[in-house]
């Protein structure tokens, strides 16, 4: 347990434990993540300003719906705060154990220990049968989810403040739903902790509002991947015989509002699957605003979702049916704005920028290619890049495929890095940095990335650093004096096949790549001497 748990713990208002089992239905629900369900509680419990007290949770290797006793399965509980394996074994030889458990921690209820509890397709008939009659006879709190066991629990005549069944339902709306209960009845004022991670113990819930999880930057990271891919099929279509793949190009560039959407939505909502799905709609709406209408409506979705997950929670929906309405209404509501109002002021700002782009490039190719060049390392180094640099390059990839900015990437980043570190594994400084550089290199031509790899002899020194700008500027000088457009994180050698110019990015690669190594090779070459001057070896 850290330290903040230790003290949260001992400044905690009430006291809840867990009971539960992975489930039928629930383990398509994520109940086949015991640590994930139990660690989303623990969340939501301490934005409360409540306590994860204890845990009996069984979980089994199928679902539990017909399951034989001898089936796999393990018990679960927690080591401080965090959700531990007690025991694994038959599931009958668990449910023995979890019996003896029980008797256990009925008595901490009886002794006041525990002052509420959270079901999650409990067993009320059987394993989790004493601590259920021990809260019944107290009268204290009880909230959960799971069709047939709470029913059971109810019949037992327990105090149930919240309940639902599983279906529709996500680890962390199903428990923003069991702490809203619990905290609507200790009137305690509530605060769902959504956004970040639930993945470890150490970390704190985050309950800013919501508009504070807006980050252009991590929504055009987490989008990448379908812009690679429309990069790949790009370039595929371009081979002989292949040129059949141009639908599905256009398809891909059809749905990159909606990626986007999805993204943001996810991100910014806090709910996971629900939040995927209200960004989905709200994008397969927006899809006539092009990305930047996309990213309103994921944006405006991810919000609206996480005011609704709140709202219909406090009007005392079943966990089911909040998802549902969150889902549906969070999607529906941005995408008809985007669709009838904002489609057409989006797609026009896409094509602004897309157009100011391309002006600046006509206007002086090579001047805009260098100093597009020599911008991209300070941009980097000074955080700029992912922030305004790579949304350029999507929203270009998002109109053509192809991008003057990505091209300006590949050459002015990766190739310079490539070269830098490429010359470390000729001739290094000392022997340590060979192997340092030399991953560096692997990735940088193999993936496309990880120009950082570069950064421990760029910041070692200045003259390396300077080579890096000199190189990037000039390898950028080309790709303006070619037209050449493009992408970074591909394979280096596959860049040129996407690229309009495939001779021009070629020799823009080379021009950065070849000037970085020669100059990185010159400079150590002559430390290496200066070095053994100063430091002769003895005969």
């Amino acid at each position: 347990m850290t330290e903040e748990d230790t003290a949260q713990t001992d400044t905690a208002s009430e006291y809840v434990a867990i009971l539960g089992s992975s489930g039928g239905n629930l383990r398509s629900h994520g109940g086949n993540d015991p640590a994930r369900l139990i660690r989303d509680v623990r969340r939501q419990l301490r934005a409360a300003g409540f306590a994860l007290a204890d845990v009996l949770f069984v979980s089994a290797s199928s679902s539990m719906d017909g399951i034989a006793p001898d089936a796999p399965a393990e018990l679960w509980g927690i080591d401080g705060a965090d959700p531990v394996v007690i025991e694994s074994g038959t599931l009958a030889e668990i449910n023995e154990i979890a019996r003896t458990s029980d008797a256990r921690l009925a008595e901490r209820v009886r002794l006041g220990e525990i002052t509420g509890l959270v079901l999650m397709s409990s067993d009320p008939g059987d394993t989790h049968a004493q601590t259920i009659a021990a809260a019944a006879e107290l009268g204290i709190p009880v909230a959960g989810t799971g069709g047939s066991s709470i029913a059971l629990a109810q019949q037992m005549g327990v105090n149930l403040v919240s309940a639902s069944g599983t279906t529709g339902t996500t680890s962390t709306t199903r428990a923003v739903s069991y702490v809203s209960g619990l905290a609507r009845y200790w009137k305690v004022k509530y605060r769902p902790a959504l956004g970040g991670s639930s993945a470890s113990s150490s970390d704190a819930p985050r309950t800013e509002a919501t508009w504070r999880r807006i980050s252009i930057r991590g929504i055009m990271v987490g989008s990448i991947p379908a812009f690679i891919a429309l990069a790949l099929v790009l370039a595929v279509s371009k081979i002989p015989g292949l040129d059949g793949l141009s639908p599905v190009f256009d398809l891909l560039i059809a749905a990159l509002p909606v990626v986007v959407a999805a993204v943001a939505a996810r991100k910014i909502s806090g709910l996971d699957e629900v939040g995927l799905v209200a960004g989905a709609i709200a994008g397969i709406l927006a899809q006539e605003g092009g990305i930047l209408g996309g990213l309103v409506a994921g944006i405006l979705a991810g919000m609206l979702a996480s005011g609704l997950i709140n709202l219909t929670l406090r009007w005392r929906f079943p966990a089911t049916t909040a998802n549902i309405v969150t889902g549906a209404f969070a999607g529906l509501l941005p995408g008809l704005l985007v669709y009838f109002v904002l489609a057409p002021f989006t797609s026009l700002l896409g094509e602004w920028v897309k157009t100011s782009i391309e002006w600046a490039v006509d206007f002086n190719p090579i001047l805009a290619g260098a100093l597009a060049g020599l911008a991209m390392w300070p941009a980097i180094i000074g955080g700029v890049y992912h922030s305004v640099i790579l949304p350029l390059v999507l929203l270009e990839m998002a109109q053509k495929g192809h991008s003057f900015f990505g091209a300006i990437d590949m050459v002015s980043l990766v190739m310079v890095s490539l070269g830098i570190t490429l010359a470390n594994v000729i001739r290094p400084r000392t022997s340590g940095e060979r192997a340092l550089a030399g991953s560096g290199a692997a990735v940088n031509f193999f993936f496309g990335t990880f120009v950082e790899s570069s950064y421990p002899f760029m910041f070692g020194d200045k003259k390396v650093f300077a080579i890096a700008l000199l190189s990037a500027t000039a390898g950028g000088a080309v790709v303006g004096l070619t037209g050449a457009e493009a992408t970074a994180y591909l394979p280096a050698i596959v860049a040129p096949f996407i690229a309009t110019n495939a001779g021009g990015m070629v020799l823009a690669m080379l021009t950065s790549a070849l000037l970085a190594l020669t100059l990185t090779l010159l400079v150590n070459i002559a430390a290496t001497r200066k070095a053994r001057v100063a430091d002769p070896v003895p005969a």
